[in-house]
């Protein structure tokens, strides 16, 4: 999977993608992004910026849900543009695809839309890198329709992404089976921060227990991944979206070592 000329994902150093949850402004993804940079050249790593422009699959309409389309997006650009790093960002809507990729490196499908053809198939005709995340409902070889309906569109640039299944309510496992078996259809990439997440735990907002991150992180590294998927923050417990599960940015580079 290539994401821009001379990254390919599955090929050589691994990629972290990493980044706050939601753009939350020009300032926060500044810090972020080059911190990540930095830390990811010091410790192996290839490096994409991750932000959701649009957080539209909130448990609550009354949580944030991003700064409007046109601003983040521009936000999105000019991180872009300052740290020379390619950008990684959602889209729910096919109608979203072509203007998004137009900023944008690499389009990632979030898990509940995985199976969603047209939005699959609007992001794979951009030509631009489709990131796919696993439905916490989906068995892990079924994985490979929603691969192959990107590639049937002649875009091989493509992966997948495990976040773990739904085990009742509010909680998620990681079965570590499904990295090699999604590993036979496209390059993988583990979500460290959406694992240790628990849906709508809080009632009107995602819970999350960011002290088991490491360890599955460790578990995901021993099993073979091709990249990491890390959402950061400099105070987690003031983000706007996903604090309790996300990295704090002061732990991100022991973090990375460990991986290592």
């Amino acid at each position: 999977m290539q994401i821009v000329e001379g990254m390919v994902l599955g090929e050589g150093m691994p990629i972290l993608f990493a980044g706050p949850c939601a753009v939350e402004s020009l300032d926060i993804c500044l810090e972020i992004g080059e911190a990540a940079k930095a830390l990811a050249a010091a410790n192996g790593f290839k490096y994409v910026f991750k932000a959701s422009f649009d957080k539209a699959n909130r448990t609550s309409a009354s949580s944030f849900r991003g700064m409007g389309r046109d601003k983040a997006l521009q936000v999105l650009q000019e991180v872009g543009k300052r740290l020379n790093v390619p950008l990684l960002t959602d889209i729910h809507e096919s109608n979203q695809a072509a203007e998004v990729a137009s900023v944008v490196d690499v389009l990632q499908i979030p898990a509940f839309l995985c199976r969603q053809t047209d939005l699959l198939l609007a992001a794979a005709e951009t030509g631009k890198a489709v990131k796919i995340k696993r439905g916490q409902f989906m068995a892990p070889e079924d994985m490979r329709y929603a691969v192959d309906k990107v590639r049937g569109t002649g875009n091989n640039h493509v992966c997948l992404t495990e976040r773990g299944f739904s085990l009742g309510y509010h909680n998620l496992v990681v079965d570590m089976r499904a990295l090699p078996i999604m590993r036979q259809y496209a390059p993988v990439v583990f979500d460290v921060t959406h694992s240790v997440q628990q849906p709508g735990g809080m009632g009107g907002s995602s819970g999350g227990q960011r002290e088991f991150a490491p360890y599955l992180a460790r578990a995901a590294a021993a099993a073979g991944v091709d990249g990491f998927f890390i959402e950061t923050h400099p105070d987690p417990s003031v983000a706007l979206s996903d604090g309790p599960n996300l990295i704090p940015l002061a732990r991100l580079e022991s973090f990375l070592k460990m991986i290592i």
